[in-house]
């Protein structure tokens, strides 16, 4: 599934995987976060690093018509306030999103899988 918008130019769509990735990025960049985590416990290890390389690996993207909503599951460096980064993290990936894709951003969810030293 994709996001789609019409300007004066023309139609523009974008994927999921897309959003994913930008989402991603912008997720690693911010203060706090160490990593992020597979949504799904996969019982095969071999999948899991396969899948280690791809930035979108913790993001789950959702879209409804022009609205789009992120979860994001993360890995927080020990020692910071879980809710000063997530904070954070959801102005920024909002923020970095909508500039990207020029479409709103409905809602930026964090679960916080784990916590890193």
């Amino acid at each position: 599934m994709a996001v789609s918008t019409t300007n004066a130019y023309g139609r523009i769509t974008i994927v999921r995987d897309t959003i994913a990735q930008v989402s991603g990025l912008l997720a690693i960049d911010c203060y706090g976060i160490v990593d992020l985590v597979p949504m799904k416990k996969s019982g095969n290890t071999f999948l899991n690093l396969m899948n280690k390389k791809r930035i979108s690996r913790g993001v789950k993207v959702e879209t409804d018509g022009d609205k789009i909503s992120i979860n994001l599951y993360v890995i927080v460096k020990y020692g910071v306030s879980i809710d000063a980064v997530a904070q954070s993290l959801k102005k920024g990936v909002k923020y970095g999103v909508e500039k990207f894709t020029g479409m709103s951003v409905q809602t930026v969810n964090v679960f916080v899988a784990g916590v890193k030293v």
